[in-house]
């Protein structure tokens, strides 16, 4: 099994903002130009920025966004409602009626801005294709991999 992932600290490449590109992400925006947008449709990313055309397909976002919202929207709720159980001792339907539209509104609202930041990363930190270069992980061969474009593979 060979791993080569390309090294390009030692090359001539030009720095990218890592907080720049975290936040064009976070606001559903090209991580390269901050113009374009960054999805199609809700969760569905652009395979090219219509902007400036950079190439966003090669993201690799997978299941990092749901779990990071379920963190916080977790965090924040579960925080919430022993707060509100503590002051007012409501009955259950009272908290039914109340966290669960917040849940379901603040997931709904993060998960899109949580996946653009992370796309982002990728983008600043050059991971997953974004550096230009084609990686062999796993011993992967490239012919291998799927066309994304024309879905044959």
């Amino acid at each position: 099994m060979s791993v080569h992932i390309a090294n390009t600290k030692s090359q001539d490449v030009p720095k990218r903002s890592l907080k720049q590109a975290i936040f064009r992400g976070a606001a559903q925006r090209c991580p390269a130009c901050g113009e374009g947008a960054l999805y199609s449709s809700y969760l569905k990313v652009n395979d090219i920025c219509p902007a400036c055309g950079e190439e966003l397909f090669h993201q690799r976002a997978d299941d990092a966004p749901p779990y990071f919202t379920m963190f916080i929207v977790g965090h924040v709720v579960v925080a919430l409602v022993l707060m509100v159980e503590d002051l007012f001792a409501p009955a259950l339907w009272v908290h039914a009626l109340l966290w669960t539209p917040l849940v379901l509104g603040m997931s709904l609202w993060l998960l899109p801005r949580i996946k653009g930041a992370l796309i982002g990363l990728q983008w600043a930190n050059r991971m997953h294709g974004f550096g230009g270069e084609d990686e062999d992980i796993f011993g992967l061969d490239p012919a291998a991999v799927p066309d994304r474009q024309s879905g044959v593979g």
